[in-house]
């Protein structure tokens, strides 16, 4: 048997193109277009790639986006001082501090500094109890867009056992908590585990965010599962200085075993950068008292 390959790319589309139906509802009703803005600290080419991506995609969308290169050295209170100043930018929608940030920079001082309406990251620890409660919050993005990718797939998934590999406050504890409230029943496991393949081989529906390349082999896979591979992890290839992208799951051995499966990339990665468009619209319509849905609609 090969899984089903769950396309990533296509289902990132679609909900850029419903975003960007919304902004001109939005635009109209406001006069103004949401508003996104990026800051970035350092040179990590990684991370400038992903931030020229972020404001590209920003702008196809009908947004405006705003985006701040700081210097490697910029110091803690020069960023908090750009965060406040967003803060209280009303042209500013939502707030992204491109992550990781500089040895000098404590980056939990300056995520808790977004105002949490703000925070299309959801990041912040408002969101994340917001998140814990069941209450309307912002939600990380890559959790938000693995359960996307998992009720489109799946549809109902009540009573579903769904086994979270990683602990993270990114990935792992937020999409846990979305997969409990969509009624799953939920096992976060992790490197301390026992038994960690017999534990994901229980699972109707499991999700890798472990960061280790190509740790979940096939055979801890239950046959016709479900599996959402959040990791992006860096290889190797054939020693010609080159490197290759890999998850946390062996695509090889998973693809025969798995009902349906993400690739990587291709997969979850995507889904990234079209939920935080999402998010942007969301906080802007929070803001100004519009409801969400209706723009979406």
């Amino acid at each position: 048997m090969s899984a089903t390959i769950i396309d990533g790319k296509e289902r990132a589309a679609a909900l850029r193109a419903q975003v960007a139906r919304a902004v001109p509802r939005f635009t109209e009703r406001t006069g103004r277009a949401p508003g996104l803005a990026v800051v970035l600290v350092g040179e990590d080419p990684a991370s400038q790639v992903y931030v020229r991506s972020k404001g590209r995609q920003t702008i196809e969308a009908g947004m405006e986006s705003f985006s701040f290169t700081l210097d490697a050295s910029t110091t803690q209170e020069e960023l908090l001082a750009l965060v406040r100043r967003l803060n209280t930018d009303d042209a500013v929608d939502g707030i992204l501090v491109q992550l990781p940030l500089p040895s000098q920079i404590d980056e939990h001082a300056v995520l808790a500094a977004i105002d949490p309406a703000k925070d299309v990251d959801g990041f912040h620890a408002i969101n994340a109890g917001r998140l814990m409660a069941g209450l309307p919050s912002l939600v990380p993005c890559t959790p938000l867009g693995c359960s996307i990718l998992v009720r489109e797939q799946l549809g109902d998934l009540s009573g579903r056992h769904a086994v979270v590999v990683g602990r993270s406050n990114i990935v792992g504890k937020p999409v846990a908590m979305l997969m409990l409230h969509l009624n799953c029943t939920v096992t976060i496991a992790h490197s301390r585990t026992v038994d960690l393949p017999g534990v994901c081989r229980s699972a109707d529906i499991l999700i890798a965010a472990v960061g280790r390349p190509e740790m979940i082999r096939g055979e801890w896979i239950r046959p016709g599962a479900t599996v959402i591979d959040v990791g992006i992890n860096r290889l190797p290839a054939n020693g010609d200085g080159k490197t290759r992208l890999v998850g946390d799951v062996d695509f090889a051995s998973a693809v025969q075993v798995a009902g349906a499966i993400t690739p990587v990339p291709g997969g979850v990665g995507p889904m990234t950068i079209a939920c935080l468009l999402r998010n942007t619209l969301q906080a802007a319509s929070a803001r100004c008292g519009i409801a969400f849905d209706e723009l979406m609609g």
